[in-house]
């Protein structure tokens, strides 16, 4: 085991690009909370002891977690140690919005079990964070990382490109901002237009103007360039950390380690079996009370594994290793693999180094799309 995601399915209101699941009422907080710790005792492993059952991380994630109470998120924390066994120094993260975290919260949080905050940005322009419908402005942005740096050494921040509108002076004063923070992490995503969301609305409107890859790419050269420079190491492709400052919990999803997901929506993988929560906040709560898990699980093919290690592997500073393709998945897909990157390896956008598969500088903005290339469809082979 590696780490516990905790899912937190309340936020305040609902940002415009947002396709997670959550509920803007928090009626059923309290009511949540309880359920949460029940799921956490439920799936207890049998023998906690075990080398792969113990905790190295706890997350919550959402949602917006810092909507919790301090004693609130404690009462979950408490409730992982008393039906786990947890390494001495775990990583604890708390996503949180500006907007929660005042001075006074922030010191609160420092004397709490989190070590580690994720705090969502996304931009630091008003206009942006205007037409993307968040719950704080600009200036309680600048002001959290003042606070929060005082007390957190381990910082990461959300921030989003290729807005509509946003040249490429404002993305580079966007990174320079968080830089001046002196932050060890950021993660970057591009913004992209989800079925179903505001934002798919306002676009089809006419309200807001869609989003163009072309912008994206080169606010994502950008991105790179700037926090390269500045002695990040881009580990993950929307992630940049410090030395010693990655994310440990977001590594053990890319590096294939098991993980439980608590909560509505919440995921989990065992090394064999993938599993999902119900994404319903009232059938969870239902099922949890009466005492059963409400969750799906599907048991991954040998090509669902080895798609995922090719899609995780890529996106990742570690590649795809030829040597664990062949070993763990047989000569068969490794030749597929050779075969179906060489169109990639000609253009540039992949190598190979010491049996190790990556894409190129040129080709990491593609990553997503070569990966699902070179996927192996069991009707093609």
């Amino acid at each position: 085991m590696s780490g516990i995601y905790i899912h937190i399915p309340f936020c305040k209101q609902a940002c415009h690009y947002c396709d997670f699941h959550f509920s803007t009422s928090m009626k059923k907080k309290d009511d949540m909370v309880l359920a949460l710790a029940k799921e956490i005792a439920m799936r207890k492993p049998f023998d906690s002891a075990q080398d792969d059952n113990i905790i190295e991380t706890i997350y919550f994630g959402g949602g917006t977690p810092s909507v919790l109470s301090n004693e609130e998120i404690n009462f979950l924390i408490s409730e992982v140690y008393k039906n786990y066994k947890v390494v001495e120094n775990p990583e604890i993260t708390l996503e949180a919005n500006p907007d929660d975290l005042s001075a006074e919260r922030i010191l609160e949080l420092s004397k709490s079990p989190i070590n580690r905050l994720s705090i969502g940005i996304q931009s630091f322009y008003e206009d942006d964070l205007k037409m993307m419908n968040r719950a704080h402005n600009s200036e309680e942005a600048k002001k959290c990382l003042e606070e929060a740096t005082k007390y957190f050494d381990n910082i990461s921040l959300d921030l989003i490109y290729g807005i509509p509108g946003m040249s490429d002076e404002m993305w580079r004063q966007n990174i320079q901002t968080a830089l001046d923070f002196g932050i060890p992490h950021i993660s970057s995503y591009a913004l992209t237009v989800e079925p179903k969301t505001a934002l798919s609305k306002l676009i089809q409107t006419g309200k807001i103007a869609e989003p163009q890859d072309e912008v994206a790419s080169n606010h994502f050269m950008i991105l790179v360039e700037m926090l390269q420079k500045n002695g990040f190491i881009h580990y993950e492709l929307s992630n940049f950390g410090k030395e010693n400052y990655f994310s440990k919990n977001n590594s053990a999803y890319w590096l294939g380690k098991k993980y439980i997901g608590i909560g509505p929506s919440a995921h989990s993988y065992d090394g064999v079996k993938r599993g999902w929560n119900i994404a319903n906040n009232s059938l969870y709560l239902k099922a949890i009370q009466n005492g059963e898990l409400p969750i799906e699980t599907e048991t991954l093919t040998i090509s669902d594994r080895y798609n995922e290690y090719i899609m995780t592997g890529l996106r990742t500073i570690w590649g795809v290793s030829l040597d664990r393709i062949e070993k763990e998945f047989g000569s068969e897909y490794l030749n597929y693999l050779l075969e179906q990157s060489q169109k990639f390896l000609n253009d540039d956008l992949l190598s190979i180094e010491n049996n190790i598969l990556k894409p190129t500088p040129k080709g990491k903005f593609l990553t997503d799309g070569i990966a699902s290339d070179l996927f192996y469809l069991d009707s093609e082979v």
